[in-house]
């Protein structure tokens, strides 16, 4: 392991010890505790990042992708109380409900020194309660509070010399090196502000902030809400879920357009943020020109990369989705915000189902 690493992580260890587990709790979101811990949900102990035994860890479908980072869910509810399933999926979620999001790497295992922290990729999160802080690197911990007055979003950017996240409102800029089999990939992970996690969170003009993974749907451990009682036991799920990374099982176009839903939907759909795109990817949107099937390009300046349709039938390389997916510059880039590399992955399932599909403009 890096010595770097070596040396943040040890520091880890030294501030976690003695500390008791904290009481998982709902604390007004106006007015924040400085710390993670406070809130109970998320903590350091035992050389572990932990999620309090009162919330439910939890696993999506198809995530948003996020540089590679895995993500440790977790939901907390009040004792009583339940989340409802609306009509479209969507979880309307009781007052007091806490959802949190710790983004870590996996440590990698090498000996490079290159003035960063050089962690391996991630493809997903999981289910697991504790993060081994020994072979693992936590970098932000973002939490949902359901309020009175509606969700508020809080970022948590974690010291490690401290051992502890710490209230971010202005985000923060990380120095990371990505390693991989041609050495190493140097990026800045970018810690949101608050106004970018408000941006993302609000997929309507002037609607509220709201929760965009925990759709019925999207729940890999459906069950395991119901048998926690977050959910009803009588509720079903709204839709079959689909996984965008399993071929065996689900076709090539349900998990592109899985993907797209959980990447660009939240702001490219009807009333979102991209509305004037006229570029609408939500699962929901028929197969035509919303969807960017040889619809032009609409104002969008170097980032039509002289393509001539968002989508080309049979041509991938020549559709300006495929051109912003995989690319860097932030002029160009799509999505906008949440990546700093490209999802090779992504962009390779959405290349091959832009040259399955049939036709000419």
């Amino acid at each position: 392991m890096p010595r770097l690493a070596t040396l943040l992580l040890s520091l880890i260890g030294l501030v976690s010890c003695g500390h008791p587990t904290p009481k998982m709790r709902s604390l007004d979101p106006a007015h924040p505790p400085e710390r993670l811990r406070d809130w109970g949900i998320a903590f350091v102990a035992g050389g572990e990042l932990r999620v309090h035994a009162q919330a439910l860890v939890y696993d999506l479908n198809t995530p948003l992708f996020s540089d590679y980072a895995a993500k440790q869910r977790a939901v907390w509810i009040p004792d009583g109380l339940q989340a409802r399933v609306l009509v479209d999926g969507r979880l309307e979620f009781p007052v007091g409900t806490v959802i949190s999001k710790t983004f870590y790497y996996p440590l990698a295992l090498d000996e490079q020194e290159t003035g960063r922290i050089r962690v391996a990729r991630s493809t997903g999160g999981g289910t697991a309660a504790g993060i081994d802080l020994d072979t693992h690197l936590p970098v932000e911990t973002r939490l949902l509070v359901r309020s009175e007055d509606g969700w508020h979003a809080l970022g948590y950017t974690w010291d490690l010399a401290r051992g502890e996240a710490f209230l971010s409102p202005a985000g923060a800029m990380i120095p990371l090196e990505l390693a991989g089999p041609d050495g190493g990939q140097a990026f800045t992970y970018v810690v949101p502000d608050a106004n970018q996690c408000s941006g993302c969170h609000r997929p309507e003009h002037g609607g509220e902030l709201q929760p965009l993974g925990p759709r019925d749907w999207q729940l890999a451990d459906w069950s395991a809400w119901q048998a926690r009682g977050f959910l009803d036991s009588t509720a079903h799920l709204s839709r079959t879920p689909v996984r965008w990374d399993d071929a065996a099982t689900f076709p090539l176009e349900q998990r592109a357009r899985a993907y797209l839903d959980a990447n660009c939907a939240h702001c490219h759909n009807p009333s979102g943020p991209a509305d004037t795109s006229g570029l609408h990817l939500g699962l929901d949107q028929p197969l035509d020109r919303h969807t960017g099937l040889c619809k032009p390009p609409v104002a969008v300046g170097r980032g039509s990369g002289n393509r001539p349709y968002d989508i080309t039938p049979g041509r991938p390389a020549e559709s300006i989705m495929v051109y912003r997916m995989r690319h860097n510059d932030p002029a160009i880039a799509m999505p906008e915000l949440g990546r700093s590399v490209v999802h090779e992955e992504g962009a390779a399932l959405v290349e091959s189902w832009i040259a399955s599909l049939p036709g000419n403009c």
